[in-house]
């Protein structure tokens, strides 16, 4: 039953999409008169929070550890949960159809399967103004909510798709507890949910070129039978036209009363 390959890479393109929104981030530190200083970008990786705070915390003592301490301010996210979202799904047979390889196939998306991906995106600083500089240049893009348009198939230009993300909250931490020597962490944690699609197998079914209407005269035949008069066949114009194109069509008569 699962034997069909598909990966749509839709959790990996999720996090290359998160984090670039927060790829661009800098921070300006001033002198007292207000004159500008230096510009730093902040780096981001992809790591668990308890990573960072554990490297963070491996120089607890300035004056007795000599290791190199790890340079702040920085971010981190990551990929907390996956939850299921009723409230988006369609009905099973709420397909959708693109160009195929050929002009007599199409190719099929069926239904997709909604989720909610949990993300974490986690500040760290040394003093607050360059952890408040980093949330003050994130939080007004999110009212609560912000949206980017992806191309979720790397086969499929053509199709694609709008992705929400919502900021849920935002908690504040302060490590400053420890003696005077010791390393200051300001933390603010961030959590968003994005909305994703998740698609199986792409697949493929044929395209009708060709219909016929068959007219008939009701009971007009021996026994109370039918008599057919006419068949109207319609086919594209050329016949090798693609189905996205702009075409007319060929509308044939065959009187079959005139032919008897």
């Amino acid at each position: 039953m699962f034997g069909t390959y598909s990966y749509h890479q839709r959790i990996r393109k999720s996090v290359a999409m998160f984090g670039k929104m927060f790829n661009d981030i800098y921070i300006v530190r001033r002198d007292a008169a207000g004159n500008q200083l230096n510009t730093q970008k902040v780096p981001l990786s992809y790591a668990p929070k308890r990573k960072f705070l554990e490297r963070i915390r491996e120089n607890p003592d300035l004056i007795e550890d000599t290791k190199v301490a790890i340079k702040l301010p920085r971010m981190s996210f990551e990929i907390v949960s996956f939850n299921y979202d009723p409230q988006v799904q369609l009905q099973k047979t709420n397909n959708f159809n693109v160009a195929g390889s050929t002009n007599t196939v199409r190719n099929k998306f069926n239904a997709f399967v909604p989720y909610i991906i949990n993300f974490q995106l986690s500040i760290y600083a040394k003093n607050q103004d360059d952890a408040l500089q980093v949330v003050e240049q994130v939080i007004p893009f999110f009212n609560p909510q912000y949206t980017l348009t992806i191309k979720p198939f790397d086969d499929y230009p053509t199709v694609k798709e709008d992705v929400p993300i919502t900021l849920t909250g935002v908690t504040f931490t302060d490590d400053y507890e420890s003696p005077l020597e010791a390393r200051r962490t300001i933390i603010y944690t961030l959590d968003f949910d994005m909305k994703v699609r998740f698609y199986g197998p792409v697949g493929s079914q044929g395209i009708i070129r060709t219909t016929n209407v068959d007219l008939y005269n009701m009971h007009a035949g021996l026994n109370d039978s039918d008599i057919l008069i006419e068949t109207i066949r319609v086919t594209p114009d050329p016949a090798n036209v693609s189905p996205d194109s702009d075409y007319g069509f060929n509308v044939d008569i065959i009187n079959w009363s005139d032919s008897a």
